[in-house]
């Protein structure tokens, strides 16, 4: 049989796995990976950033629930890599990044770009290896692709050093019975016992509450979980990450009342997210100091280790407990059992939205944010994909731009890195593109990754961007803060410039009709930037996640 190199059978065994999009740099030692990879039918997307690759991988699994790629050269390559592998490690997702290093066999002599990648990759994936054996690169890459997968999902790491890749070895030799094994979709019941406990405590429960997260989606548990909610009547709410899973306008949802159903609550039911700071650690003051908390969670260390004890634990995957709950709960709880708790929240939802003032924006030069986002609210299609990046964007976003699809709502997520709504947007595309994506960035934010434009021009990836241009990072009502100032940069025509179409927008009753058209130039395949000049005063003044702000 035919020799082939390490990289050849790298690219053999991405095939195998079933990888149809990879997210990269050019560069050495990977050129031969990836141009055999080409060769083996994947489409190879270079970016203009490494973390803009690993954040489009990111996205990409978000909205298939399956593993993306990513890939770079050695050194700066690699370790570019990291912001994107740090924010998808604590996002969750399994995104399998690859990349070259210097030769093994020099290791310790000070040869080019000679750094243990390994190591630095460590700290923020679930898993890291390095390939020393030709033979073996199917069992390892396939391994990759199954720990991305098991149990929380999570980025994994392989290091292939530069003398591997271009080693050859007798094609005969190599153990493919490894290369494309199914990767095990795993859905542990919960114990009976703990599911009976917590069907009881919802059956005695007034006013129970879900708080759900990325959890239910990586489970493909939203039929469940819409289920439950209107089997009980039980109002829901969810993490940023996780919204979609049931439509935010179901008549469940009680978007204002989220602090005072928080405090009033007598049970809350944790559903595939972490009790982290996203939610107050589910502790007092803002969540009941009596409340009952059950929880359910694939992984017993999230449970075990939570900042609140938990007293009714179950481990296993949301969609097989939700099932085994539906049962337990039928004949015990129907629609009517909460409905005065559900009223209680929908009479104080209607008072918030008619008392003086409500809704309304000061205006008094440059537009408001709020009322860039409502007109993307209004104009988006109802299975549209948002992703939301910048500080007081995605503040303001959370309250004006509601979610009607699972996985269609895509933010920074936990580690709160800025610079993904546009990479985000471009995976998404990939994943779904012939969905609407809608990208909604801040100017600070837009800056970090803007040149990932070119990157969606050329391999014609029609999305549309909104800009909202308040001329620096936050909002800053005294222009005091260090470093806050950017100006007014015209990224309109940065984009012009890049190939994109482009309009800038300082009138409010000019922004529907630049959405319009924006999007009437995405469906011809084009990429749109709509640049919107609001005001630098606009500051978010709602729940912080951190104990200090910018």
């Amino acid at each position: 049989m035919a020799e082939l190199t390490g990289s050849e059978i790298l690219a053999k065994c991405l095939a195998k796995e079933g990888v149809d999009n990879i997210f990269y740099i050019m560069g050495g030692p990977m050129l031969l990976a990836e141009a055999t990879c080409i060769t083996e039918g994947i489409r190879m997307i270079d970016v203009r950033h490494e973390q803009a690759a690993a954040f489009m991988g990111q996205a990409y699994s978000r909205l298939l629930q399956k593993p993306s790629v990513c890939m770079a050269a050695s050194g700066p390559g690699v370790t570019n890599l990291i912001t994107g592998i740090a924010n998808a490690f604590v996002d969750c997702a399994p995104v399998i990044a690859i990349g070259g290093s210097s030769p093994i066999s020099q290791f310790g002599r000070q040869v080019f770009q000679e750094l243990d990648q390994v190591e630095l990759l460590r700290g923020c994936t679930k898993h890291v290896d390095r390939i020393y054996n030709l033979k073996r690169i199917p069992q390892q890459v396939n391994f990759a692709f199954q720990k991305a997968m098991a149990g929380k999902p999570g980025p994994v790491y392989l290091d292939f050093p530069g003398d591997i890749l271009y080693q050859k070895i007798d094609e005969a030799l190599v153990d493919w019975s490894f290369a494309g094994r199914p990767i095990l979709e795993a859905r542990p019941l919960g114990d009976p016992a703990q599911v009976a406990r917590l069907a009881d405590a919802l059956a005695s429960a007034e006013r129970p509450l879900i708080v759900s997260g990325s959890g239910v989606i990586w489970s493909r548990a939203w039929t469940e979980m819409q289920a439950l909610v209107e089997q009980a009547g039980i109002p829901f709410y969810t993490t940023p990450q996780g919204r979609g899973v049931v439509p935010d306008d179901h008549p469940c949802s009680f978007l204002t009342m989220r602090n005072t159903a928080f405090a009033e609550s007598d049970l809350i039911l944790v559903l595939g997210t972490r009790m982290n700071y996203i939610i107050g650690h589910a502790a007092p003051p803002r969540f009941g100091g009596n409340a009952t908390i059950a929880r359910i969670d694939i992984d017993p260390a999230e449970i075990g280790t939570a900042a609140r004890f938990v007293d009714i634990p179950i481990v296993g995957d949301c969609r097989a407990v939700l099932g085994q709950l539906l049962a337990a709960l039928k004949g015990r709880v129907g629609p009517d059992h909460y409905k005065p708790w559900r009223q209680h929240l929908a009479e104080g939802e209607a008072a918030k939205r008619a008392s003086a003032g409500a809704n309304r924006l000061v205006e008094d030069g440059d537009i408001h944010p709020v009322r860039l986002l409502e007109a993307v609210r209004d104009f988006a299609d109802r299975d549209c994909i948002l992703c939301v990046d910048g500080q007081e964007t995605l503040n303001f976003g959370r309250q004006t731009m509601p979610t009607f699809s699972p996985g269609h709502r895509l933010n920074s997520g936990p580690f709160g890195t800025m610079g993904v709504g546009l990479p985000f947007g471009l995976g998404a595309k990939i994943a779904k593109p012939d969905t609407q994506v809608i990208v909604v960035h801040g100017d600070g934010s837009f800056g970090l990754n803007a040149m990932e434009i070119d990157t969606a021009v050329r391999h014609n990836i029609p999305i549309l961007v909104v800009i909202s241009l308040n001329g620096g990072w936050t909002g800053d009502p005294k222009r005091e803060k260090p470093g806050r100032e950017l100006g007014y940069t015209r990224f309109d025509k940065m984009a012009e410039a890049l190939g994109a179409w482009g309009i800038y927008v300082e009138r409010p009753e000019d922004i529907l009709p630049a959405l319009k058209a924006g999007q009437a130039e995405v469906d011809k395949g084009r990429v749109a930037v709509v640049n919107v000049r609001t005001d630098y005063r606009a500051r978010y003044g709602g729940v912080k996640f951190s104990d200090y702000s910018t």
